[in-house]
């Protein structure tokens, strides 16, 4: 009965080592994963190109809100 128990605790032991092991391993693959910079330097261009077109599209809106373009007036005055 002994020896089945030690050897029981051996192999719990061994799965602690590999779940823990294994835990780092993810660990590091999502810090690396979710960098900002180096996903921003991978992508630059498809970044840029988003930006661009944000600015675009809130600065038409922002100036379509005063000349009044797009509207139709049935009543002027």
């Amino acid at each position: 009965m002994k020896e089945s128990a030690y050897h029981l605790e051996v192999k719990a032991a061994e799965e602690r080592r590999r779940l823990h092991s294994s835990v780092s391993e993810l660990k590091s693959y999502l810090s690396e994963a979710i960098d900002l910079k180096r996903n921003v330097r991978a992508h630059l261009g498809v970044a840029c190109s988003v930006a661009v077109l944000l600015g675009i599209t809130t600065g038409y809106s922002f100036a379509g809100m005063f000349t009044g373009h797009g509207r139709r007036v049935l009543w002027p005055y």
